[in-house]
């Protein structure tokens, strides 16, 4: 696992995960032209991601894992410019869930990527392709509201099918080719996740942990756009996708968390992170400006990136035969949570304000420090 290839790897999978978080700061254009849509994009797209964790990654260990994630990032190119020629509102949320789907091949390089590293360096690899995960997930937002706003949100997802195709022959090009270790049919492996959730109680704190801090992220940054553009601010998606650039500072907590973990253990950065996470929600409930807002989301993502780190780095120590299920467990709990954030967010957020969402924030990041401090 050399320094080239982890970057090339992250890179991959940040441009990977950047997808299923381009519509956020476009929710309002794209709402001039369907209506119905931009009410239904965001969660259709992350529960589509959910569904790929559940349906496809785990296929990452039985197939040859170069093969599989060169063939999605293809499926991605399609989905996408599907959503880009989209007349109607049914169109754009099978082709958004598939994009959703699809975009799951950048928990397909993670496992790839600790499979060749050894395990005193777990979690720094681990962290350094997280930073690139994280990376995506926040400047896509920042693209995508200059380039929604600018050019247009079709032009945004016709600039994506490209990154998606440069994707697959980058991903050609440097992977290496491993055969798989493991030999099962595929309606076995399904069914042994549930055998994975029942034996590891390691693993089942790490997923629900997760999935409450990233149903308040997910929640923040769907409402942010509502926010931004109330009076009292006045500021379009341009605004809110720079807000992506502000989170992205907390990049630099997965390269500090992964190596933590490897020195101290991944369970005190676990804690650490949800409570950083719940401060968060209190600085947005008592400073809804966007001074508070700045500070709070750097807080947010710093506290998410921490907490996921060290909670793959715990899981894949579970056992190294199985952790493409493992991810899928840990990666499919967080999205369930993030697409329930979504849509919860929306539905505060139209009869109870900011403050609301706040509050929604605050009390699942609660629950996810309590679950922590509840360790044994």
């Amino acid at each position: 696992m050399t320094t080239p290839l982890t970057f090339a790897m992250a890179l991959g999978a940040g441009a990977a995960v950047a997808n299923i978080y381009y519509n956020q700061p476009m929710l309002e254009l794209i709402g001039k032209d369907l209506p119905l849509a931009a009410t239904l994009i965001s969660p259709v797209t992350q529960l589509g991601y959910a569904l790929g964790l559940f349906l496809l990654v785990p296929m990452g260990d039985i197939v040859e894992r170069k093969r599989l994630i060169v063939g999605q990032f293809v499926i991605l190119a399609i989905a996408l410019l599907g959503v880009a020629y989209a007349g109607n509102t049914t169109m754009i949320v099978i082709f958004s869930a598939l994009v959703g789907v699809s975009s799951t091949v950048a928990q397909q390089i993670i496992p790839f990527a600790v499979h060749l590293t050894t395990p005193a360096k777990r979690g720094a690899t681990v962290g350094t392709l997280l930073s690139g995960v994280l990376g995506g997930i926040l400047l896509s937002r920042t693209v995508a509201g200059y380039i929604g706003t600018t050019l247009g949100w079709r032009e945004m997802y016709m600039i994506a099918v490209a990154v998606a195709l440069i994707g697959a022959v980058g991903m050609w090009g440097i992977l290496p080719s491993l055969p798989s270790s493991v030999s099962m049919r595929y309606r076995t492996l399904i069914s042994s996740i549930g055998t994975l959730w029942k034996e590891f109680p390691e693993l089942r704190r790490a997923a629900v942990t997760q999935a409450l801090i990233f149903a308040g992220f997910s929640a923040f940054w769907t409402a942010l756009p509502f926010r931004l553009a109330q009076p009292d601010l006045g500021l379009g998606a341009e605004v809110a996708g720079l807000f992506g650039i502000v989170g992205a500072v907390g990049v630099i907590a997965a390269p500090i968390a992964g190596r933590v973990a490897d020195v101290r253990g991944p369970a005190i950065v676990v804690r650490l992170g949800a409570i950083i996470a719940l401060s968060s929600w209190a600085l947005f409930a008592a400073s809804p400006t966007i001074a508070g807002l700045v500070i709070g989301v750097i807080a947010l993502d710093f506290g998410m990136q921490s907490a996921l780190v060290s909670n793959q780095s715990l899981v894949y120590a579970l056992n190294p035969n199985a952790r493409a299920r493992l991810n899928t467990v840990l990666m499919g709990s967080m999205f369930l949570g993030g697409a329930i954030g979504s849509a919860v967010s929306i539905a505060v957020w139209t009869n109870a304000g900011w403050l609301g969402v706040a509050a929604v924030g605050g009390a699942v990041s609660a629950i996810a420090v309590a679950l922590q401090l509840g360790r044994k």
